[in-house]
């Protein structure tokens, strides 16, 4: 919770940032004065670190009757802004967005049945509002790159907003997903709070999908019931297993309708998408029960709970039985902040343990001095430029298709990108900020550093919106259903951006171990498809992996072939591409989607092939 959110940072940076770089280093500042508990946050960045080394080894060497306590003795990591500090960040600003962009930027800026949330959660919502965090991606104001600018912003406010970044991102969607449907007249009021810069007008969404039986199968997990009223309007009775955010205004909601003899149809084409005000103008529940909040391993700062619709009021918005096409641009948009939240922890946790590196005094010098310890920080950096790069990318090409400037191709590869990025950052993400985390030794596994709580909330995002796997037969289907278009922009996309890179010699070995794998790839696309239909299943979640791993690697190149690229641009894009690429290729030169591995893996898990299901 926000119990002890303190104001910790004030700027004193001297350097002079080109407009965009302004905006959001203020923006920075406002969101950091409302930082959760942990590291605190300065930008007293002038201090020299050999001074910094010498104190550290003049206080070791005082006697022990003159220390005034015994207490672990570790000066704590203590970061500046974290805009200025990005210089991936402002290098990619600097050489995508146009200038007329960066100069016109603004600031950014019961039983009981009630749910109480402490007084920053509910600043956090106003800062949002005052920021226009969800305004900036609908006003459209800088066409095709409101998209990026918002990401980039949610992307500085993540880390520091509480976990305010999930209601975010279902409030997004929900905008979204009413956008799509044309703004009806009946939406337009909740479309403009859910919009809206006023912090007095600002609304969020919920995102109650979940259910008893669980949460991607929503086909056949669904039971909740609408019936129709006489004024048209529907009534809702079901149970919500998993709600986020349940403290939202609004929210978004699948249920069955039911025929006057009261039954309901089965499957996805028996699915209706609702819109429902979670309280009424008196602010009391709108016949909703909260039945427990859920004691969850991370984001605990965020109310998520288990509630009863008794009746709640609500109103249809798409046609009768469309209701999983219709929230599909919904869960578009939350898998896309959910890769913003990824990468953003990520960053946080490096730019915490290169701090901490300037700092920490062990077997006579600092961390930064230990060349095995700075190995370990730059791997991390590696994989954080790559997904921050991806993230950057389908930023990009969803503001051309909001704004009718996208090409088929250009479509094609965001719906391939999305699942695929979501997936990949959220695994990068749990392995980052877990190495990051013993970075700081035994002060990592310490409760009050914050540093587990940033652990926590990061292992989320591997889950939410769709599992590793459930995401990989996603990206099969996205393929399937393009009839192989989808693929073939993927190829000639990464090809024309590492053929930027032909004439760099510091990028051949880079570009030569692309080619190898784009080849790979093929020959595995094509060693597959030859096959049952369940060796592409069982290969799933390498081949996804195997999408961002190369599309992510020409990204790097692309970014380290600019004429002003420096040269941890070019290690980064070398050192990406030193990984194994196409890990599919490799698993099915080995034969690990034959069917006979395929049960040969049951018995691994079980001792021998079950007969039926345990579970």
């Amino acid at each position: 919770m926000f119990a002890r959110c303190l104001p910790l940072w004030r700027s004193s940076a001297t350097s002079k940032p080109w407009q965009l770089g302004l905006s959001l280093r203020h923006s920075w500042e406002r969101c950091q004065a409302w930082s959760c508990r942990g590291f605190n946050t300065t930008a007293d960045q002038g201090q020299q670190v050999d001074m910094q080394q010498n104190q550290v080894l003049e206080d070791l060497e005082m006697p022990v009757a003159r220390r005034e306590t015994e207490n672990l003795f570790q000066e704590q990591p203590e970061t500046g802004n974290q805009y200025l500090e990005d210089a991936l960040l402002r290098g990619y600003l600097k050489a995508h967005l146009p200038p007329k962009v960066l100069e016109e930027y603004d600031a950014w800026g019961q039983r009981v049945d009630h749910i109480i949330t402490c007084s920053a959660w509910k600043r956090m919502k106003e800062i949002s509002a005052e920021e226009g965090l969800i305004a900036e991606a609908y006003e459209r104001k800088y066409s095709n790159w409101s998209r990026v600018h918002q990401a980039v912003k949610l992307y500085l406010f993540s880390t520091t907003s509480g976990g305010f970044n999930c209601p975010l991102a279902m409030t997004d969607g929900a905008a979204k997903v009413i956008e799509s449907l044309g703004i009806p007249a009946s939406l337009k009021n909740a479309f403009d709070h859910l919009t809206s810069r006023d912090p007095k007008k600002f609304w969020t969404s919920g995102q109650w999908m979940t259910e008893r039986r669980g949460g991607s199968d929503v086909a056949n997990g669904t039971e909740t019931v609408a019936r129709k009223q006489p004024d048209g309007t529907y009534r809702l009775y079901g149970f919500k297993w998993f709600t986020s955010a349940a403290d939202s205004d609004v929210t978004l909601t699948l249920a069955r309708i039911a025929d006057a003899e009261g039954h309901v149809k089965q499957g996805s084409s028996g699915l209706s998408l609702f819109f429902l005000k979670v309280r009424d103008e008196d602010k009391k529940l709108n016949n909703i029960r909260v039945q427990r909040l859920k004691d969850k391993l991370g984001t605990r700062q965020m109310a998520t709970a288990e509630l009863w619709l008794d009746g709640a009021e609500a109103e249809l918005i798409s046609a009768e039985g469309r209701g999983v096409a219709s929230i599909s641009n919904m869960l578009n948009i939350s898998r896309i902040h959910n890769v913003i939240g990824a990468v953003a922890s990520m960053r946080r946790m490096i730019s915490l343990s290169r701090e901490y590196a300037l700092k920490r005094v062990v077997f006579g010098k600092l961390l930064k001095d230990h060349p095995l310890h700075m190995q370990t920080i730059a791997r991390l950096e590696v994989q954080t430029r790559g997904a921050f790069l991806l993230l950057m990318e389908i930023a990009q090409l969803l503001g051309l298709a909001e704004t009718n400037m996208a090409s088929e191709q250009d479509q094609l590869l965001l719906r391939l990108l999305v699942p695929v990025a979501k997936l990949y950052t959220g695994k990068q993400a749990s392995a980052t900020v877990i190495e990051a985390m013993e970075c700081f030794g035994g002060q990592g596994y310490m409760e009050d550093t914050g540093l587990p709580v940033i652990v926590r909330d990061t292992l989320v995002l591997s889950i939410w919106e769709g599992t590793t796997n459930i995401l990989s037969l996603d990206v099969l289907r996205s393929l399937t259903k393009s009839q192989g278009r989808a693929i073939a922009v993927f190829f000639s996309t990464v090809q024309k951006k590492i053929e930027l890179a032909s004439s760099t010699a510091k990028l051949e070995p880079a570009v030569r171990q692309m080619r190898d794998a784009i080849s790979r790839l093929t020959q595995f696309i094509q060693g597959a498809g030859a096959k049952e239909a369940v060796t592409m299943e069982l290969a799933a979640r390498d081949f996804s992996y195997s999408l961002a791993r190369i599309y992510a690697g020409a990204l790097l190149i692309e970014h380290a072939s600019r004429s002003d690229a420096s040269a941890a641009d070019v290690s980064a894009a070398r050192r990406w591409c030193n990984q194994e690429l196409c890990p599919a290729a490799t698993e099915f030169k080995n034969s690990s989607y034959d069917a006979e591995e395929s049960l040969m893996d049951s018995s691994l898990v079980y001792g021998s092939p079950p007969s039926t299901s345990r579970l």
